[in-house]
């Protein structure tokens, strides 16, 4: 079969293992095994990713030590998973499709604020984000430690596992040891590169010689972790050629960040250039002793990757959060059915499920993560078709409509906006916003391929509604931002004092750079509000925030809490928290006054030319009593239901459309 990208498609061999592309799925936790037991949702998501077409997949890391004792990894250290990790390989391995497992060890490390038990390093030197003491491992330790794990390594190969891969970077305990910011040791352990490599080359020696030449050993390095003292291009180079010089590792990566301010760079979002560390990646490919590269990081298109290859930059390309979207993405793309990909939107809500909220893995452009029926999904035709309204053309309501119009039933949907896609779409256009349209743009696809009629550009009625005797109404159609209650009833009529979704929308429509000072008062604390804050800058002399707490994006995961913190201070964006405007009459901009909630010290900001509030919402749901009173089955998904985020409402609507 031709592909419209060869390079991606071309064989490969690995420790003697045939990959039948250069596909593989990069490690990432789903949190979906039981106390510590591996569980069929968590084989299926490998099995799903291997019938979409990869060549291989690397597993999040398991339990491989005794001291390992975590009850969201699967345990392998002992015989309590042996049926189920035969299960996993054989199921994947069927596929064509080579399985590895991730070695890691957080050591000191922590995604999060809040102290480690037990937490244990190279060195007592405190967590730089959470300030966890660890203990110093003794050297007895760390040669019990590479025991322990190469017993339990060697279990899963008898299991039917390829391979492994040993995550020595993103500031966990390997990473530790190779870091001279880490790492004060002044055993055979520690000191210059020779010694702090010695823990891990140690390791791989002892996997090598357990596991034989057909064993795939792959190894995660830091390339640059942001850390003054620690890990910079220069360094990770050097670390590299030491650690490769035995030929004994069978392919390399390169990754960012550490526990501390860096952790942000773990995985890149939104905010940054594409493909962010292909640069870094030729710096350091030289200095790999041959050993294949495998290129990781905000990769999206398949072109993208092609291009990759065809330079020369790597062998072979690492997927994450591409093949969480969509696990037929190589299917997809060897078929030149690019526009059919749910593309990643990386905007790292998966990182909030499974790190923040300790979740099972979820995506906001693929609502069936792990379903039996995910890969390649399309739904089954209903019993009986159906007239089917949706109304609401956001991403809640174009889930629902192309889902029940690829059932069979004949759905139209009605929209207040002259496009499809509604709050998504004017967040898209925010600065660093632009992947969050694959969301609605892949929905808009499906919805054409299954026959979905739109109604465009006004509000739907129930009269309107009732005329085409529908079956069932989806009511999707949103909520809307609720005024402060200090802020006076005439300061609203002014419209100048205004909720900044639909300011934004306004701005966006006529942009124009404005003197004097633009204040947002955030009790929304989400990624929109920010992003907002950032096109204001381009436009006005100074940007406010004023919140209530005590400081913003407090609704966000903490890699992207860092971003924005980040982006807010790179621009002197000024923040203000646990203070409240007070306005009067009908203000109309100039002298803002503000007050300490606490302390209730006044303070001014002078010049305000904008103003406007991002606040919790209320459900546009007026439509469904009428209905309801008909006797019409409405179902209310997304914010109409309950003002929530982009992940309920495409999970939400995706239900919906498969149950109308």
């Amino acid at each position: 079969m031709s592909t419209p990208y060869p390079a991606l498609f071309q064989s490969f061999t690995l420790a003697g293992r045939p990959l039948k592309n250069r596909i593989v799925h990069a490690s990432m936790n789903t949190h979906m095994a039981d106390n510590t037991r591996v569980t069929d949702a968590l084989i299926q998501y490998h099995v799903n990713r291997a019938r979409g077409g990869a060549a291989m997949l690397v597993t999040e890391p398991i339990s491989l030590a005794h001291h390992q004792n975590v009850y969201y990894r699967s345990r392998g250290y002992n015989d309590d998973n042996l049926d189920m990790l035969k299960r996993w390989a054989a199921g994947v391995e069927a596929q064509d499709c080579r399985l590895l497992v991730q070695l890691q060890d957080p050591g000191r490390g922590r995604h999060n604020t809040g102290l480690v038990a037990d937490a244990i390093s190279a060195s007592a030197l405190p967590d730089d984000l959470s300030w966890t003491m660890p203990r110093a491992l003794r050297a007895d330790e760390l040669r019990a430690m590479i025991d322990d794990f190469t017993q339990s390594v060697q279990r899963l190969q008898h299991c039917g596992f390829s391979g492994i891969e040993i995550s020595a970077g993103h500031g966990h305990l390997f990473h530790q040891f190779l870091s001279p910011w880490m790492n004060l040791r002044d055993d055979g352990y520690g000191g210059d590169v020779e010694g702090r490599t010695r823990f891990l080359r140690e390791l791989v020696s002892s996997l090598r010689a357990a596991c034989g030449s057909q064993f795939i050993i792959g190894l995660k390095l830091p390339g640059n972790d942001y850390a003054k003292g620690g890990v910079d291009p220069a360094e990770a180079a050097k670390i590299a050629a030491r650690v490769t010089q035995s030929k004994e590792v069978d392919f390399v990566s390169f990754v960012q960040g550490t526990h501390g301010l860096a952790l942000e760079w773990h995985l890149p979002d939104s905010h940054g250039p594409r493909v962010p560390y292909l640069d870094l990646f030729r710096q350091l490919r030289p200095h790999l002793n041959g050993i294949p590269l495998l290129a990781l990081g905000r990769i999206s298109e398949p072109a993208e990757a092609e291009t990759i290859l065809n330079a020369g930059d790597a062998e072979l390309i690492g997927l994450g959060r591409g093949l969480l979207a969509d696990p037929a993405w190589p299917l997809k793309a060897r078929a030149g059915r690019e526009n059919e990909i749910r593309q990643c939107t990386w905007c790292n809500l998966c990182w909030d499920a499974i790190n923040t909220h300790l979740a099972e893995m979820k995506c906001v452009n693929n609502p069936s993560v792990a379903w039996p029926q995910e890969t390649d999904w399309w739904p089954q035709p209903a019993a009986k078709s159906k007239r089917i309204i949706v109304v609401g053309a956001g991403v809640a309501g174009l889930e629902a409509a192309w889902n029940a119009a690829a059932r069979g039933h004949a759905v139209t949907v009605f929209g207040r906006g002259s496009e499809a896609g509604g709050k998504t779409r004017l967040h898209a256009q925010l600065p660093g916003s632009a992947p969050l349209a694959a969301v609605y743009e892949y929905q808009l696809v499906a919805a054409k391929k299954a026959g979905v009629k739109f109604a465009l550009g006004a509000a739907a009625t129930a009269s309107q509604i009732l005329a085409l005797k529908p079956a069932s109404v989806v009511l999707a159609s949103g909520a809307r931002m609720v005024a402060p209650q200090w802020l006076p009833a005439a300061a609203q009529q002014t419209g100048f004092a205004r909720d900044l979704r639909s300011a934004m929308a306004a701005l966006l429509r006529a942009p124009k750079k404005q003197k004097g000072s633009a204040v947002i008062f955030d009790m929304d604390h989400t990624e929109a509000t920010y992003a907002s804050a950032e096109l204001l800058r381009t436009l006005f002399d100074r940007v406010v925030i004023i919140t209530p707490r005590e400081t913003i994006a407090e609704a966000t995961a903490i890699v992207t809490h860092q971003g924005i913190v980040r982006r807010m201070r790179e621009q002197r964006i000024a923040v203000i928290p646990l203070a409240e405007p007070r306005i009067r009459g009908d203000w109309t901009g100039g002298t803002l006054e503000y007050a300490d909630m606490i302390t209730g010290d006044v303070g001014t900001i002078d010049d305000v030319a904008f103003f406007a509030y991002s606040t919790p919402r209320t459900p546009n749901d007026e439509l469904a009593e009428p209905l309801r009173a008909a006797g019409i089955d409405v179902r209310l998904i997304g914010d109409c239901r309950a003002p929530r985020g982009l992940m309920v409402a495409t999970a939400e609507g995706h239900a919906a459309g498969n149950a109308v």
